[in-house]
């Protein structure tokens, strides 16, 4: 087992005060960042090892044992790795001793984060683990043997995206932008037809990263629809509104109606249809999700249209009505 110079990988002597082993950390981790160093293993490797190294040094109670192994070091090796509670060195075995994740005045990446940014292994070294058992907040127990008890299942995370009617209609495929520990990459997600509202498409694989050698998460992207403005959706049914001359409405006749797929279909209209008065289009809906090609109803209201203007002949029709009217009236009466 290697020896860990972590002054040496900080760059400060031993004489540096804690404001000096702060400082040297922050401007090393800020040059070596994976962020700063997309795909550069040399980086990486570096960067994980000035955080275990002020995972000590900037912790006094570590930094005290650190200093009294270091001119005993040779005697341990030769001597072998004590057991925890036996012989002169003991106490460089496990010296947090008290409630785990307690320390003062410092902040360093946990085995859990380090493994969420890398997606790899336990990024402490076994010289870590043996004489300081493992980073803040890690209640695994020490050494090799307890090592593998670290993995964990990255969490699952869930991202809301904004879809047009007609993608969730059709169907669509989004390309997006995936950035893990640094490194960046293109997923392409299929959303398949009839998604709803609110529903979620299941992404394997691209949640966070999980620790010692665990799977990632998965990632969820959570369906809002944009408003249409010509059709609206209730469940897999879907609605719109048609506009038909008030001649059409009075004597009956033909209407076109244009679905979301953008069929062209021809509805009739009895004589004497109401404005509001709904028709249904059956199988003209959203399809159904993952039931094998079925689909909801298209719902029709009609808008009755009147006129704007009117010529003189027109006008002189409707007078006629009108009197057609007031007479049908004045017999009823």
């Amino acid at each position: 087992m290697e020896f860990k110079d972590y002054y040496s990988t900080l760059g400060v002597a031993k004489t540096a005060t804690d404001k000096d082993v702060k400082q040297a950390y922050r401007k090393l981790a800020r040059k070596h960042h994976p962020d700063v160093n997309p795909g550069d293993k040399t980086a990486e490797a570096t960067f994980k090892e000035i955080n275990e190294a002020y995972e000590v040094l900037g912790d006094a109670e570590k930094r005290k044992k650190y200093d009294e192994l270091g001119a005993n070091w040779r005697l341990y090796e030769q001597a072998g790795a004590p057991r925890p509670g036996a012989g002169p060195y003991a106490g460089a075995w496990n010296v947090e001793g008290g409630a785990p994740g307690v320390h003062a005045g410092f902040r360093t990446m946990t085995a859990e984060e380090m493994g969420q940014m890398f997606g790899e292994g336990d990024p402490f070294s076994d010289f870590f683990h043996t004489f300081f058992g493992g980073p803040a907040g890690d209640t695994a127990p020490r050494g090799r043997a307890g090592r593998g008890r670290q993995a964990r299942q990255g969490r699952d995370i869930e991202q809301e995206i904004e879809l047009a009617l007609e993608h969730a209609y059709h169907g669509t495929t989004r390309r997006l932008k995936m950035a893990h520990a640094g490194h960046a990459r293109t997923v392409d997600v299929r959303i398949p037809p009839g998604v709803g509202d609110g529903s979620r498409v299941r992404v394997p694989g691209e949640g966070e990263r999980g620790t010692g050698g665990a799977p990632a998460g998965d990632l969820y992207l959570r369906i809002r629809l944009a408003p249409h403005p010509k059709f609206e959706r209730r469940g897999s049914d879907l609605y719109t509104r048609v506009i038909v001359p008030l001649t059409t409405a009075v004597l009956g006749g033909q209407a076109e109606v244009t679905t979301l797929a953008g069929k062209p279909l021809r509805l009739k209209i009895p004589a004497l249809t109401q404005t509001t008065q709904v028709f249904r289009l059956k199988g003209h809906g959203m399809p159904l999700a993952g039931k094998g090609g079925g689909q909801g109803d298209l719902y029709a209201t009609i808008d009755v249209e009147l006129p704007r203007s009117l010529s003189s002949e027109q006008r002189a029709h409707f007078e006629a009505l009108q009197k057609l009217d007031k007479g049908t009236a004045f017999a009823a009466s």
